[in-house]
């Protein structure tokens, strides 16, 4: 589960099986999980944050989307 990037209290990550979906990001914070898609930014699924702390998480997805995007294809070879 390769860490892409840790920001404040959030680290970004994906799963190494995540290929066989289209590009994505998931983050974590405490116990609390998203998935945001990447292209284009859209939230996929979230437990645990609330709606202000998910606009703040997109904003750092969207942000960081091209590094996202670049590592995802690095490592899943794309």
């Amino acid at each position: 589960m390769p860490t892409i990037l840790r920001e404040g209290p959030y680290r970004f990550f994906f799963y190494s099986g995540d290929s066989v979906e289209p590009p994505h990001v998931h983050v974590r914070r405490d116990k609390f999980t998203a998935k945001f898609w990447l292209s284009p930014v859209r939230l996929s699924r979230s437990g645990g944050f609330g709606r202000q702390e998910i606009n703040q998480i997109q904003r750092l997805v969207e942000d960081n989307q091209e590094l996202f995007l670049g590592e995802w294809n690095e490592y899943f070879g794309s």
